[in-house]
């Protein structure tokens, strides 16, 4: 009872700390500056602004709106078109071509099929690639975010000792994610009703808090098995913490602050969950098989 107590709480202390992070990229730019003014007023450098005719705009707010549009708005508008325009385009032709036999059973029985494996092929060949697409492009912007909240909270960061490391730290993260992505898709296909999609919604919480604390991690020097690692212990809070993304996939970069500021809790880690751990032992499969013989010839 005790444990099941802890779960709880670690997982609606990720969700508290989730929803803050969403009111406070809209107040730490002047958090920042406001700190940034004691310091210099505290090493007598204050710097006369007078003259300056227009203010900078907020950086992280300016980052986070930057990253919002691009990600929300790709992504909305062709899931938007693929659910409200394709497929009810495809299937009002596949009733009029059986409507001319009076099939219309025979169409609807079609379409039952037809529709999941549709957009099953539209998640794998369109919005995987997007995801790996947009970590790519965003990651400089998403960066801007963390370091800045990092800075804020505390101080220097604090990053992997080389740049290979830290490219290929990224590299791997980046494959990680995607096949993560895959095995969250595969899990919500399963043939057993209510548990797939709480599976694939575990998944996806998980996932999204793997996205939003690794800016952190990272500027703390944490390599990807850390991290992995960590959120498989504590995964009650992660879990807690990516539920309002996965319900709300709409404003995708503002818990990245969120993730720079929240205090995770390590109550509950009786009973991690390894389900990083096949796409863990498939990446390193790949990167053996590629890298690694490229590297032996």
């Amino acid at each position: 009872m005790e444990h099941i107590k802890d779960v709880l709480s670690a997982a609606s202390r990720g969700i508290l700390d989730s929803l803050r992070g969403f009111f406070l990229i809209f107040t730490l730019d002047r958090e920042i500056e406001l700190q940034r003014s004691l310091k210099r007023e505290t090493k007598n450098k204050i710097i006369r602004r007078a003259q300056m005719t227009t203010p900078k705009e907020p950086r992280i707010l300016h980052r986070t709106l930057q990253c919002s549009l691009l990600n929300g708005g790709v992504f909305c508008l062709s899931i938007f078109a693929f659910n409200g325009i394709v497929l009810p385009l495809i299937e009002a032709l596949l009733t009029f071509s059986f409507s001319f036999g009076g099939q219309l059973n025979a169409a609807q029985w079609v379409w039952s099929w037809t529709s999941p494996v549709l957009s099953a092929t539209f998640s794998t060949l369109w919005i995987l690639p997007l995801f790996v697409l947009s970590k790519f492009v965003n990651c400089f912007w998403f960066q801007d975010i963390a370091d800045a909240a990092y800075k804020y909270s505390r101080g220097r960061p604090q990053l992997l000792p080389s740049i290979s490391k830290m490219i290929a730290d990224m590299l791997f993260s980046m494959v990680i994610q995607a096949l993560f992505l895959v095995q969250a898709m595969v899990m919500g296909l399963l043939p057993i009703a209510v548990f797939n999609g709480l599976l694939s919604m575990l998944h996806m919480c998980l996932l999204y808090s793997l996205y939003s604390f690794e800016y952190r991690w990272f500027n703390e020097g944490w390599e990807l098995p850390k991290r992995l690692t960590h959120i498989e212990n504590h995964w009650p809070y992660f879990f807690g913490f990516g539920l309002p993304l996965a319900i709300l996939t709409s404003i995708p970069s503002s818990t990245l602050v969120s993730g720079n500021e929240a205090r995770p809790t390590t109550k509950a880690n009786n009973y991690p969950l390894r389900l990083f751990s096949p796409v863990v032992a498939l990446a390193n499969t790949i990167f053996n098989r590629t890298i690694g013989r490229s590297r032996s010839t």
